[in-house]
């Protein structure tokens, strides 16, 4: 593991700790407004927590357990889509059941647990490159359905109208900003805690064995399909979770926000802080999306570029950036060589 997983630090506790304040602060009538000059931080910043739920998942699918999931997108479509249209009131297009909002969030996780599992018990005995290119095809059906059956999911309008607890309970703008990020902070800390002690437990090394060689770890008596198939469902229920808890900061779903540059972007993250070290793929997310945010501006100082030309150059810079990481440092900046068995 890297050493930035031996710090000692408990985040399970103080994720649980950090989610009852944030609550309590939502509850109480206090309110905090940042600056507005600030108020873009917040925004991608709650972005990036969502992320990072789903790349927690991703990291125990892959970096423990050695499960190439290029899905990740279809399970966080199907918990936002499944939670905004249990919750939806009357929206412009497509179908609003009226329901409260937690029953949405808990239905949006078992929908995804039960694509996952679905998925994960016909697919996982696959070879690593079949399980990729199922898992990105069925996103890519998935990402297809919610953008074509306007009567049900609205189409490319998507669905409006869904409940926003977060923004009911503070002011709207800023302080709501702020409060949604703690408390979307909160939750990403309490999930990385506890599937950081999930890996370092006994189960974490068996999954480790079977990332090493599933075979010599099924002749041990290790039932290495089942063991899969719960991590699979694992990362399936975290990506809906996080799915069910963008869409009620929204307010809004549509097809937009679960593309194929989710999942580009979480095993980017992944691949450049390197897999297996719990800490280290979120800092990779971290340089991903704060390369995107500072560079976002730049165009207005180049003249001479058009911002289609700009776009384009940024996505080439980010593929260099990826190539020299994976020439020169496979294993991730913050990945343990030894631990991933890649040559450098």
């Amino acid at each position: 593991m890297s050493a930035l997983d031996d710090l000692p630090v408990d985040a399970a506790r103080a994720g649980v700790v950090l989610v009852v304040v944030a609550v309590a602060f939502l509850l109480s009538p206090l309110f905090i407004a940042p600056p507005r000059a600030t108020l873009l931080f917040f925004e991608v910043g709650i972005i990036f927590l969502a992320y990072v739920l789903i790349l927690v998942g991703v990291n125990l699918q892959f970096g423990h357990a050695g499960l190439v999931n290029f899905g990740p997108v279809a399970f966080f479509a199907v918990g936002g889509y499944t939670a905004a249209m249990l919750t939806a009131d009357a929206p412009f297009e497509g179908i609003g059941l009226g329901f409260p909002w937690p029953v949405g969030l808990v239905a949006g996780v078992a929908a995804a647990v039960v694509l996952g599992a679905i998925l994960g018990a016909s697919t996982l005995r696959l070879r690593d490159d079949f399980l990729a290119i199922v898992t990105l095809a069925v996103a890519e059906i998935i990402h297809g359905l919610v953008g074509t059956f306007q009567s049900i999911t609205g189409g490319s309008l998507g669905l409006g109208n869904i409940p926003r607890p977060m923004a009911s309970l503070t002011r709207e703008g800023a302080p709501n900003l702020f409060a949604t990020a703690f408390l979307f902070g909160a939750l990403a800390l309490l999930a990385y805690g506890v599937f950081h002690r999930l890996t370092e437990s006994p189960y974490g090394r068996v999954l480790h064995a079977i990332r090493a060689d599933e075979r010599v770890t099924a002749t041990l008596g290790k039932n290495v399909f089942r063991y899969k198939l719960v991590v699979f469902i694992y990362g399936a229920a975290l990506a809906g979770f996080a799915g069910a808890m963008f869409a009620f900061h929204l307010g809004a779903v549509s097809p937009g926000f679960f593309t194929i540059n989710v999942t580009v972007l979480v095993w980017i993250g992944m691949l450049i802080g390197g897999a297996a070290s719990n800490r280290g793929v979120i800092g990779g997310l971290a340089i991903i999306m704060s390369f995107q945010l500072l560079t976002r501006f730049l165009n207005e100082q180049i003249p001479a570029v058009t911002a289609d030309q700009f776009a384009s150059i940024r996505l080439v810079l980010v593929g260099l950036l990826l190539m020299i990481i994976i020439r020169y440092r496979p294993e991730g900046i913050w990945g343990d060589a030894r631990e991933l068995g890649v040559d450098r």
